[in-house]
């Protein structure tokens, strides 16, 4: 019994250690300023495609969230639709993306008036091309990291680091600050 036990428990940290190291390497670098957007193709909540190419000549903000209709995504999502206008404004395009079937991502976006389209990466194909992509062995889901793509389609600001509360604030300065140039 002793040696299936440690069996057992080796076993299991063979398989944390794969799972730990296949993650890092399914995470993908994180762009920089500077870089080149990696390209996307997504649908959103109605099945319509968006392409990084479909916003060149435009300014564009990517916000990844981890799992709709969850409180912090909510929160998150919620004032970005309060701070729409100043988007408008600004003439900048808005989406977001998670790992939620389009389904889940249309009842959230019809639950909480959302504006802007929420975009669908069931396998987080996109999200480990942004860096994104937080793997937990066999599931994982988007980090709550936000992009700004200039109208060259290069990354202009970069967030890692959000607070779902004071976040579209955030983006709305740096915006005003990026556009003024």
């Amino acid at each position: 019994m002793k040696y299936i036990l440690i069996l057992v428990v080796i076993g299991l940290g063979v398989w944390f250690w794969r799972s730990h190291a296949r993650g890092q390497a399914d995470e993908g670098a994180l762009p920089v300023v500077g870089d080149p957007a990696p390209v996307f193709d997504l649908r959103d909540t109605r099945g319509v495609h968006h392409k990084l190419t479909d916003y060149r000549g435009r300014w564009l903000v990517i916000y990844f969230y981890p799992k709709a209709d969850t409180p912090g995504c909510t929160r998150q999502s919620c004032k970005f639709r309060d701070d729409w206008h100043s988007f408008q404004e600004m003439g900048v395009v808005l989406v977001g993306i998670s790992a939620d079937k389009p389904a889940d991502n249309a009842a959230f976006a019809l639950k909480f008036h959302l504006p802007f389209p929420l975009l669908s990466d069931t396998d987080g194909t996109f999200a480990r091309q942004y860096g994104a992509w937080m793997n937990l062995g066999i599931t994982g889901f988007p980090r709550r990291y936000t992009y700004i793509v200039d109208p060259d389609g290069r990354i202009a600001q970069v967030y890692t680091d959000v607070s779902v509360s004071e976040h579209s604030a955030e983006v709305v300065a740096d915006l005003r600050r990026l556009t003024a140039h």
